[in-house]
């Protein structure tokens, strides 16, 4: 390849990879959000993307371009006039394929067996319902959040258990109806390509890292965090007998009663209104992205909150094209707890969307959620979000009754000393998944009985956490699709890079929520490289140094008097200080809030509006009696 034929060549990469990368997240969002039930259309789509992403002859001439290129005197950094803006970006493509190539024909036999498996499970998922008893005492239908929900805040001990047992169905359902099957044919696909199983092939692919090296680290944290979480699960057992570490029973003794004490601070159908305002006064804006929210639960809707952006956004020969990402969450506003759990959601998923929303490359590659994009790195900027909503002086300025009352200090402070002796344990129940999934890839097909999965479930929950889990880890729904599966290590992870990057602006600036520097610095440091860079790269560019689990170490083993003194001073430098008055106007985006087909609010007129209309039609549909 000449190098005067590299631009053409690289322009039709951009625009092929939008071509089947749009059709099959369209595709997704559809039959996830129920809207479509066209299973198989989503099928064919996804072998179409797989089969763009790896296939060797693009990675061939990718390379052959590249080479072109150097031997032309071209170096990344100089301006597109000389092309080494498009060296570096066919060095992007050539990180994306080289991520994703299968070359064998088996290999490619073996990826179109894991989608069919995939969506044959999933359409039958759409038709499983999980059912328990509510708040009122009566057996419904339920969803993942809402089981979640109910044994946090439920004062029933018997309807807190029917969520509980309703997971622990879950768990027989998926293991008798294919799912072995797919964990079968994911180890055939990893070893076709040299891997050896499944959960290797995923960790060097989405971390580039070994397994040897993951679990340094995962177990090293679990060795430092034992003491306090030993320590946690001790005192709740002498304060209210054994049966308080009961899975049913374990969070509502833990925060229960908190959550009904804190739940008029925060209605669900303010929670829209205060993740508009808080981002844009974080200085957090989406470049001209249009984002679609659907954030309500609904019959056959897909039960985990997720982020995905069907356009991702990227310069094109010095254009700027604006990202298209949709993010839901599975959101019940007449249950106690749901209005925190909509913040959570809107945060998380939020954060996402304003990192892929910010990717300032030349091509798409860089902007996408799968490798080389690093999992890890990409919940880092969702989990520094979310992180924001536990902080003291963002509760003094955004926890608040309909009516405008501030959550008291009081509760904060009861917040910090009932959640802290449960930190630990809370991050711990990130290393559960992976633990499992590296046992569960490592049985041989002989072994993979459904009585032998479970006894592994059920003996890795009780070795990291002390007691039996409220989350059974079959019942994760990550742990169903490949694009996820394998990968949960990623959360513990970010989990630790957010600590460490909190620590930097906690020491540069002294607070976070609504600075509009944090935004600014996060879409500099993070957000505008994309894949480009690694987690320990980005670190080293934000913080000075590389990836340290210290931080959230230090967070998890504190006593919570240490963890309420500095919330206590963060409260008094908060009612002391003098924010800006200039914050951005509004987060630089078009935004739709939708419930399957129907819109229930947009920000064509104002954000404002946006914000008024989706409280309004929550009220109209979900009025709870006494709320």
């Amino acid at each position: 390849m000449e190098p005067s034929g590299v631009r053409d060549f690289f322009d039709r990469l951009n625009r092929g990879y939008l071509a089947v990368h749009q059709k099959k997240e369209e595709l997704f969002w559809s039959v996830y959000m129920a809207v479509s039930d066209d299973h198989g259309a989503l099928a064919e789509a996804e072998k179409e993307f797989k089969a763009f992403i790896s296939d060797s002859g693009t990675l061939a001439a990718v390379r052959e371009g590249i080479e072109a290129l150097e031997a032309a005197g071209f170096a990344p950094g100089f301006s597109a006039s000389d092309g080494g803006e498009l060296l570096e970006g066919m060095r992007g493509w050539r990180s994306l394929f080289e991520a994703n190539v299968i070359e064998s024909p088996e290999g490619r036999a073996a990826m179109d067996r894991v989608i069919a498996l995939e969506a044959e499970l999933y359409a039958k998922r759409r038709g499983y319902t999980l059912r328990h008893v509510d708040e009122s005492g009566a057996e419904v239908d339920a969803t993942l959040g809402s089981l979640a929900t109910n044994i946090a805040a439920n004062p029933s001990e018997e309807a807190r258990e029917s969520s509980f047992r309703a997971l622990r169905g879950l768990e027989a359902w998926v293991l008798d109806e294919g799912f072995l099957e797919i964990v079968k044919a994911r180890n055939v696909l990893a070893r076709s390509l040299g891997y050896a199983d499944f959960f290797e092939y995923k960790v060097r692919k989405t971390e580039g890292m070994t397994v040897v090296r993951l679990f340094e680290i995962l177990d090293a944290f679990e060795r430092t965090t034992a003491a306090a979480n030993a320590r946690g699960l001790a005192g709740v057992g002498a304060s209210f007998g054994q049966a308080s570490l009961e899975p049913w029973n374990l969070r509502y003794v833990a925060q229960g009663d908190l959550l009904r004490e804190a739940e008029p601070y925060f209605p669900f159908e303010l929670a829209l209104e205060r993740w508009e305002r808080s981002f844009r006064r974080m200085g957090i804006g989406f470049r001209g992205a249009t984002l679609q929210l659907d954030l309500l639960e609904r019959e056959g809707k897909y039960q985990n909150g997720f982020c995905h952006g069907p356009r991702p956004a990227f310069y094109d020969e010095g254009s700027w094209v604006p990202a298209r990402v949709n993010f839901t969450s599975e959101g019940r506003p007449d249950q106690v707890g749901s209005g925190k759990r909509a913040l959570d959601t809107l945060f998380h998923e939020g954060g996402h969307a304003a990192h892929f929303s910010n990717v300032a490359k030349n091509a798409p590659c860089f902007s996408q959620e799968y490798p080389p994009s690093s999992m890890a790195f990409a919940e880092t900027q969702s989990i520094f979000c979310e992180s924001v909503l536990g902080d003291a002086d963002w509760l003094v300025r955004y926890a608040r009754s309909k009516a405008g009352e501030t959550m008291p200090h009081e509760l904060i402070r009861k917040r910090i000393e009932n959640d802290q002796p449960f930190r630990a344990w809370g991050e711990r129940m990130l290393l559960v998944p992976s633990a499992f999934e590296r046992a569960l890839y490592s049985l041989s097909d002989d072994e993979l009985r459904p009585e032998k999965v479970l006894a592994l479930a059920r003996e890795t929950e009780a070795r990291i956490l002390g007691a039996p889990s409220p989350r059974p880890v079959l019942a994760i729904p990550h742990l169903l699709n490949q694009e996820s599966a394998a990968s949960y290590h990623g959360y513990l992870l970010a989990s630790m890079a957010v600590y460490q990057t909190r620590a930097r602006l906690q020491g540069e600036y002294g607070y976070i929520a609504d600075n509009p520097a944090v935004g600014k610095l996060l879409a500099r440091k993070y957000w505008e490289p994309g894949n480009s860079v690694s987690l320990n790269e980005a670190l080293r560019g934000m913080t000075g140094s590389g990836f340290s689990p210290r931080y959230l170490a230090e967070a998890c083993n504190a006593r919570a008097e240490e963890t309420w003194e500095v919330a206590e001073a963060s409260i008094v430098a908060s009612l002391e200080r003098e924010y800006p008055e200039d914050y951005p106007a509004n987060l630089d985006a078009e935004i739709r809030i939708v419930h399957g087909d129907e819109t229930i609010a947009d920000n064509a007129t104002s954000e404002a509006k946006m914000c008024a209309d989706f409280a309004a039609w929550v009220r109209a549909k979900y009025a709870r009696p006494g709320a």
